[in-house]
């Protein structure tokens, strides 16, 4: 490890060999306070500079020998998906690194998206950095409020100020929902926790053909004019110049690259790719096949058992109709070929640093999934995840069938069936969400840093969690945690470093993680000592809502499991052994205090209606003008369950004009007023299942026109239809009833754009992308009547809402 002296104790401070004062002097700090404090100057200051002396303050560099630091997690991906832990998906980049490194089979997420990024980039639980569950559902409590708060310095900001160039690249999932806007504050920013440069998304997902896309805080749009472009490649691509420019610019200079890819879509090569590795037999047989491989690789213990399958809530393979099979098939072979295809790309990542010359000193860590695979594509799965989010749980397969052909394609927003999600988490029970049992926690991780690790191609069994990984950076550098950041005394970190066990001597060791909580939405366990508690999960996270949840604190049933014989938790013995359970229950009490995750809370309408900071809460009229576009979601007027009134003031140029006047959402559920060939038109996007069109007969003339769309709405209830009439300079030009509308969820990672379309068209028939308005738009405005819901609507939407948001 890197300044660590023989009594494995931090090591005094290193100057560098040049003159003290020169302009390439370089030191290293002790790290205490960060930043810190400015060093006195050294020269000496006489009337004339020729009289003196100047002196530079020393550049600050990390520790000798500090590493490079390259760290990897994917998206969604549960304990039986990768390769090198049993999986029959390809993922040759992290069998590289496991066949150089470790692997790591007692590895734990949170269960979900950002509790775990938060725990990862802090080492800290996800409770104790207000992460308790994803922002878009923060309450106003310490434990869920989704403010890290600046006495949780990442790992990023130790590092930067300890002489390391920092960077983010991919999903970013960290940033309050109600901070998402131009308009700040971009503390909570990855610039503003210590990432000195960011290119990735923000949100939860994004459509990798036309991401909701950041070059720090700045939203950039690199798929126009660029035909097949696809984020997962165009990440890597910006990472290896990101890396190449560094070492240019500063060569030697250590980097820590945060990599996170968000994909949930392959290129169709890809999917042929995958093809042939996969069975046509189902989802028990892909069970035996990825456990038998885990058996085979001794990525599970021997005497290991696979937990049954879970036929009560989810069906057998032989009972499907053989067309079901069909698109089952093809929606597992879409989820594969998206892994595939992401590990490749990481590959490329690996190879560049190799290239350069600077593999034999980085640390490398690949995470496989920061929890477990998705639970939230319903039991028959969709093309239109939207479909899903606004309550439509079975859509018929004939239905999803017109979009076999284009299934994993940009025209399509897929998810697999909860079946396929349960058995990539083998060989556990549960899925994504579930906190409380290794499917939704399970990890598979492999760390490699050759020179360093005694035992190339080695397992580790020691049971740790994501919060461990900033101490075993901090280690590897040299860099000890700051006791002050700016200011503000520091949490201490709550991990513990793994570092112990890179030796060959400590393969077997006790795991120096004794006790870790797990909770999330009510569901929770308790880790100690090999043992583990675990509450029952009520209900399946895909079902959410379908009946009412148990009292949460008290309403529970527990189960309990000696993993350090039962590593897939299949034999409950809480009947046999109360006394232990009831010991780890208190247990679990003791820790839920300590790191903030009371009060319990397995609502989803509470938090979802909770009031959060908010720049438009409350507001009726929105005004805008001219171009403005990638306005978020939550800054945009709604149109959902309501009356409103969208009015265009626009001057058309001789010779005519056309474009887009306002659009949210796109080619899977929106609406956009626009004028094509000289005609107004308001287009609404029904989820892709239909579209409903008012157009006028004639272009406008030259000169100035208002253009107003004006919708009444059938309520109440959620969905309802209503009358829309377009109209021109006081005039009707068309008239329709519309069935039915979005009722709960009009888009995710599209943007509310003014003047034109930056991401997909609510019609690929009328136009493409960026469809910019030739005239002038003086003036656009939204007029929002009052949302039509009975109080058992608003639990619906939640309800929506919350499957969106997890």
């Amino acid at each position: 490890m890197a300044n660590i002296d023989d009594t494995g104790r931090m090591a005094p401070p290193e100057k560098s060999a040049e003159t003290p004062g020169s302009p390439s002097a370089t030191t290293s700090i002790d790290g205490k306070y960060l930043p810190p404090p400015p060093p006195k100057f050294g020269g000496v200051i006489n009337l004339s500079a020729e009289q003196s002396k100047p002196f530079w303050p020393p550049t600050v560099v990390p520790p000798k020998g500090a590493p490079n630091v390259l760290l990897i997690m994917t998206d969604d991906q549960g304990y039986g998906v990768s390769s090198p832990f049993g999986g029959v998906i390809p993922t040759p980049a992290m069998e590289r690194l496991a066949k150089v490194g470790l692997s790591y089979t007692q590895f734990h997420s949170t269960a979900l998206c950002s509790p775990s990024r938060a725990a990862l980039i802090t080492g800290r639980n996800h409770h104790s950095v207000g992460s308790g569950q994803i922002g878009e559902l923060s309450t106003g409590y310490p434990g869920y409020n989704s403010i890290i708060g600046p006495d949780n310095a990442t790992i990023a900001t130790i590092l930067k100020q300890n002489g390391y160039a920092t960077s983010w690249f991919g999903k970013e999932h960290n940033t309050p929902s109600f901070q998402y806007s131009i308009a700040g504050p971009f503390d909570q920013w990855p610039v503003g926790m210590g990432f000195e440069y960011f290119y990735g998304f923000m949100g939860g997902e994004t459509d990798q053909w036309t991401p909701y896309l950041f070059r720090n805080q700045t939203q950039i749009f690199p798929w126009l004019d660029k035909p097949g472009y696809n984020l997962i490649t165009d990440m890597a691509d910006e990472a290896i110049k990101y890396m190449e420019e560094v070492e240019a610019a500063a060569p030697g200079k250590p980097f820590f690259l945060y990599y996170v890819p968000g994909g949930t879509t392959p290129s169709r090569c890809w999917l042929a790719k995958i093809r042939s590795r996969k069975s046509d037999k189902g989802w028990e047989d892909l069970r035996e096949r990825i456990f038998a491989n885990q058996q085979r690789l001794g990525v599970v213990p021997p005497g290991t058992q696979l937990t049954p399958w879970p036929k009560d809530i989810l069906p057998e393979w032989d009972t499907l109709p053989e067309e079901n099979k069909k698109l089952m098939v093809r929606q597992a072979d879409v989820f594969g070929a998206y892994v595939a295809y992401t590990d490749h790309e990481i590959g490329r990542v690996i190879q560049a640093v190799e290239d350069m010359g600077k593999l034999d000193n980085t640390l490398i860590i690949y995470i496989s999934g920061d929890n477990g695979n998705s639970a939230e594509g319903t039991v028959v799965g969709t093309p239109n995840q939207m479909t899903a989010y606004n309550g439509v749980l079975d859509l018929p397969i004939a239905e999803q069938m017109k979009a076999y052909d284009a299934w994993g394609s940009e025209e399509t927003y897929p998810h697999m069936s909860v079946a396929w999600s349960w058995a990539f988490d083998t060989p556990f029970k549960w899925t994504k969400q579930v906190a409380s049992h290794f499917g939704g926690t399970r990890q598979g991780m492999v760390i490699s840093w050759p020179g360093h690790i005694e035992d190339p191609g080695g397992i580790r069994t020691q049971f740790h969690h994501l919060i461990d990984i900033v101490p075993t950076i901090l280690e590897a550098a040299g860099v000890q945690q700051p006791l002050a950041v700016n200011g503000i005394t520091q949490k201490p970190i709550e991990g513990v470093s793994m570092a112990y066990t890179f030796e060959k001597a400590n393969a077997n060791a006790p795991s120096k993680r004794e006790t870790q909580y797990f909770e999330m939405f009510g569901n929770r366990a308790i880790y100690h000592d090999g043992w583990i508690a675990a509450t029952t999960p009520p209900e399946p996270p895909w079902l959410l809502g379908a009946k009412p949840l148990p009292e949460v604190v008290n309403g529970y049933q527990w189960e309990l499991y000696n993993i350090a014989e039962d590593y897939s938790e299949n034999n409950d013995l809480a009947a046999k052994m109360p006394d232990k359970l009831r010991e780890l229950r208190e247990l679990f009490i003791v820790e839920a205090t300590k790191y903030n995750v009371f009060p319990l809370d397995n609502s989803t309408l509470t938090r979802l209606i909770t009031p959060r900071p908010s720049a438009t809460a409350g507001r009726t009229v929105f005004t805008y003008s001219g171009e403005m576009p990638g306005i978020p979601i939550g800054n945009a007027p709604s149109l959902l369950n309501k009356s409103y009134t969208i009015t265009a003031e626009v001057e058309i140029p001789q010779g005519g004009a056309e474009g887009m006047l306002v659009t949210m959402g796109g080619r899977f559920g929106g609406y956009g007023l626009y004028v094509l060939k000289g005609k107004p038109i308001f287009t609404y996007n029904l989820l892709d299942l239909a579209r409903f069109r008012w157009e006028g007969a004639a272009a406008l003339t030259p000169g100035k026109h208002t253009i107003v769309f004006d919708f009444k709405y059938d309520g109440p209830g959620p969905g309802k239809g209503g009358t829309g009439i377009l109209s021109v300079d006081g005039t009707a030009v068309a008239n329709q009833k519309m069935p039915h509308t979005i009722p709960f969820i009009m888009a995710i990672d599209e943007t509310f754009d003014v003047g034109v379309d930056t991401r997909t068209s609510v019609d690929d028939k009328d136009y493409q992308i960026p469809f910019r308005f030739t005239g002038k738009l003086t003036k656009l405005t939204f007029k929002l009547g009052p949302e039509e819901l009975m109080p058992a609507d608003h639990k619906a939407k939640a309800e929506a809402e919350a499957r969106v948001n997890n």
